[in-house]
């Protein structure tokens, strides 16, 4: 059990997070917000690059600063980006870290052998890395961050540079790494996690505005969603009037998806179910710009 016990961040004269109180088990769980909303700093604070102003963070009710290193024994993690040498190989960076991680070069070499299988970098291991491409860059951090075969494993973007079928591999590795471990996916990316998180966690405003399963999430908009088709003359308008969480052009009139609060209906109008992406754009409205992605 990880758990953030009342927790704020404060930098100089700037609050980044403030009263932040979760709890996460076994399983999958995807941190989304809006890129600036705090997702990288509270995924810092719990692998302990950075410390809380107030409150504390505990793994089984011991303050992971107090365990101190048997914490990061138990501990995987993939920043946005992570420093490597463009001149080694997968294989070579991958002992090199094996070793600082205090594995054996029997249990290195079989563990490596084993995950570059599992991301399918096994016919390159041996290639040097300045020929990767990004997603292939990405793949070896995956590695690394599973290493030490980590009970709390945590991804800041992790799919960043991956084409869709890497990202459909990447998925399927998590969800079989979560029977038996605490795995944190944070992400402004919604496909990234609807098809495996166990629970999604939304922040806003400085403070965890959900943490809920994704079917309980989906309730917010039952029954307020809905699809029509508008003239290309009346599509600004229908804008100013109405909360367009997505738009498309077809058969030379604009289809708009949209969100209606107070249960009104015109007959034109086509009930729909929402999905988590229309969650997150309902929630983050006015931080997300649909013309440009998020804000």
């Amino acid at each position: 059990m990880l758990e953030m016990h009342h927790v704020t961040k404060e930098f100089k004269q700037f609050t980044a997070l403030e009263g932040i109180d979760l709890q996460f088990d076994r399983g999958i769980y995807g941190l989304l917000a809006p890129n600036g909303a705090g997702k990288t700093t509270l995924i810092k604070m719990l692998v302990t690059l950075i410390y809380p102003t107030k409150g504390e963070i505990t793994y089984y009710g011991e303050n992971i600063l107090d365990l101190d290193e048997k914490y990061r024994d138990i501990l995987g993690y993939l920043p946005q980006e992570f420093g490597y040498y463009k001149n080694y190989s997968p294989e070579k960076y991958l002992i090199y870290l094996a070793s600082l991680k205090g594995l054996t070069k029997r249990e290195a070499k079989e563990k490596i052998s084993e995950l570059l299988t599992l991301v399918g970098l096994k016919d390159v291991a041996k290639k040097k890395m300045k020929k990767f491409s990004g997603g292939m860059i990405q793949r070896v951090g995956i590695c690394q961050a599973l290493l030490n075969d980590p009970q709390v494993l945590i991804l800041d973007e992790p799919t960043a540079g991956l084409d869709p079928k890497e990202r459909a591999r990447f998925r399927k590795i998590l969800s079989n790494l979560a029977r038996d471990r605490i795995i944190i996916l944070s992400t402004h990316i919604v496909s990234d996690v609807e098809s495996i998180a166990n629970e999604i966690v939304m922040i806003k405003k400085k403070r965890v505005l959900y943490k809920k399963r994704q079917e309980d999430l989906r309730q917010l908009l039952e029954g307020k969603l809905f699809e029509t088709r508008v003239p290309f003359e009346n599509a600004e308008q229908f804008r100013a009037d109405y909360s367009v969480l997505a738009e498309k052009q077809e058969e030379n009139r604009m289809v708009m998806r949209f969100a209606v609060e107070n249960g009104e209906r015109e007959q034109e109008w086509i009930t729909v179910s929402p999905t988590l992406e229309d969650i997150f754009l309902y929630i983050f409205e006015e931080e997300t710009d649909l013309t440009g992605g998020i804000a």
